[in-house]
């Protein structure tokens, strides 16, 4: 019997030897043939697990945004916004980053980021709490009367850089310093984009109930604006004392874009407090201006606060026109484009056909332009600040049927390049304040001073965002590197005296840290961060969340049971 165990022991081991196989071909291949089947089988149910494990991950985030949602939807109408865990939102922003595999991509980012870090360390360092640095005498100065207007600006910059321990040193100022009792004569318009707007993202990205407290504290001291006899509002109030009055330069006059561009963060306020009685103040302004909306769609910029009429004035996209059209659009965008803010589109899209009518081309080079206009004469000039128009005209494209949609965008890059010109065109590659255009000259610089403004790379921002086109982020960057060369300095960032010469100024304007930083850093960011279907920048660049809107009206019981006001007219003014 050992010996039979024996022998048997050896005929089974034999088929471990390679040389059996080697002598019976047909047995190797049936043997290769099981090899490779059980490899793929085991490869292919590894394959499996992962990809169910990717299917369950990107479930679970599903989830978790329905979760959102439903949240919001139980406060009726967007009354109020679900808050958000400020980890949970910290590792999206993260994750969403590392979605970028292009390197150069990664690389300019960071490099922004530095800059970010930069101006922001200099602020803390020589002017914390103030409005504003003076970086060459590294001091502060309380150009807004003392509301730190640089700090609160700064809060969503920091918060999408993912600047964690900055964000929390300035929220805590916010929460333990920032006082609006102040006898100053503030700026309705200033204070609502820089102040209430840049609360109120902070509020949106972080979920941190003070900062939407802090919106409400200034913004309540902002509303006895708008008690005129015609409700538009004057540009100028008491924050202690509550007195409002117009500037006296203007006649009288309340300025267009200063009556006009409160509605965004005023809206989104009554949405996550409950209380309409923001929205209902800001939008009568619209409700006012349409009744003797002109069929071009174009408004002087002075406007009379008693009767709600527009002054003889001139008629621009730059300074002091600009954000009333921007906000007309921007609206209907975060009112979820709905047939309650039809009205502002409609208006939108009326003023745009007026647009056209300014717009011009240069000789030789073809530069598109938009003139300015007062009575029947036209003015060949633009200012940088009207550069925000070919961001604006992209983003309202998409709105028109499809020719016409064509049409604006193709008119949004024609312009984009007239203002990337505005920078190639000086010796330091950074643009003037405003521009002449000759026959035969194509442009001149006119003001040759240079403050950072943002303008440009907003909308080299969102025509990236919008067509995919990396040339807008090579524009992007070398205006980026102009930056750099001619305006940092040790203790952060400068004007330009002038552009021709690169003589510094001595200010870090606040918007340079809002806009300019933040457009440039999601200009090399993955869309998915701070998606333009979920949020909608005001015009500060503070993103606000697209929330379900609040109906004109209407009002949040605690019982959760909406009830609808007495209104007269579409926003709850009188209106013929």
């Amino acid at each position: 019997m050992a010996r039979s165990r024996s022998t048997s022991s050896s005929i089974r081991w034999r088929y471990l030897n390679p040389a059996y196989y080697l002598k019976r071909p047909k047995r190797l291949a049936l043997l290769f043939i099981a090899f490779v089947f059980v490899s793929f089988f085991v490869w292919d149910r590894q394959t499996i697990v992962l990809k169910h494990e990717e299917e369950l991950s990107m479930l679970k985030e599903e989830v978790e945004r329905l979760q959102n949602e439903l949240g919001e939807l139980k406060h009726e109408g967007g009354v109020s916004v679900k808050k958000t865990n400020v980890t949970t939102k910290r590792i999206d922003v993260t994750k969403a980053g590392r979605l970028a595999a292009d390197p150069i991509e990664v690389e300019r980012r960071e490099k922004v980021k530095d800059a970010m870090i930069h101006a922001w360390s200099s602020y803390e360092k020589y002017a914390w709490g103030n409005d504003e640095l003076q970086p060459q005498s590294k001091s502060g100065v309380d150009s807004f009367g003392g509301l730190g207007a640089t700090l609160i600006d700064s809060l969503d910059t920091l918060y999408i850089m993912g600047l964690d321990e900055q964000f929390q040193r300035a929220r805590e100022w916010v929460a333990n310093s920032l006082d609006f009792n102040k006898n100053y004569d503030a700026s309705v318009f200033e204070t609502t984009i820089r102040v209430v707007g840049g609360l109120l993202s902070a509020y949106d990205l972080s979920g941190d109930n003070m900062f939407l407290e802090k919106a409400k504290d200034i913004a309540d001291r902002l509303l006895p604006a708008w008690d005129t006899p015609s409700g538009i509002p004057y540009n100028i109030i008491n924050l202690a004392h509550g007195n409002a009055h117009n500037p006296g330069w203007t006649g009288g006059d309340s300025i267009l874009a200063d009556s006009g561009t409160e509605q965004v963060e005023f809206i989104a306020l009554s949405q996550r407090i409950g209380d309409p009685k923001y929205q209902q103040k800001v939008e009568n302004v619209i409700s006012v201006l349409n009744k003797t909306f002109p069929a071009d769609g174009l408004l002087p910029i002075y406007i009379n606060p008693h009767r709600g009429t527009t002054s003889h004035s001139t008629i621009t996209f730059g300074a002091m026109g600009d954000s009333f059209y921007e906000y007309l659009l921007k609206v209907w965008i975060q009112g979820n484009k709905t047939a309650e803010v039809q009205l502002y589109r409609d208006m939108w899209e009326t003023s745009m056909k007026g647009l056209l009518s300014l717009v011009r081309k240069t000789e030789p080079s073809s530069f598109t332009y938009i003139s300015e206009k007062i009575g029947n004469s036209l003015i060949d000039k633009m200012d940088e600040l009207a550069c925000f128009a070919p961001g604006m005209i992209a983003l309202g494209s998409s709105g028109y049927g499809s020719a016409d949609s064509l049409k604006f965008l193709n008119l949004a890059e024609e312009l984009a390049w007239t203002c990337y010109n505005f920078y190639q065109s000086t010796p330091t590659k950074l643009a003037g304040e405003n521009y002449f255009f000759h026959s035969g000259q194509d442009m001149t610089v006119g003001t040759s001073w240079n403050i950072l403004r943002p303008e440009t790379v907003e909308s080299l921002f969102y025509l990236w965002r919008l067509t995919g086109n990396k040339t807008y982020q090579e524009w992007g960057w070398n205006i980026f590197q102009a930056f750099e060369k001619n305006s940092r300095v040790e203790s952060g960032y400068v004007g330009l005296k002038d552009v021709n010469t690169g003589v510094k100024d001595n200010m870090m304007q606040s918007f340079f840290l809002a806009e300019t930083l933040k457009y440039l850093y999601l200009l090399f960011s993955p869309p998915s961060v701070i998606s333009l279907d979920e949020w909608v920048f005001n015009t500060e660049a503070h993103p606000i969340k697209i929330v379900p809107r609040l109906a004109p009206g209407e009002q949040r019981k605690p019982n959760g049971i909406r009830v609808r006001a007495r209104k007269e007219g579409r926003f709850g003014g009188s209106r013929t």
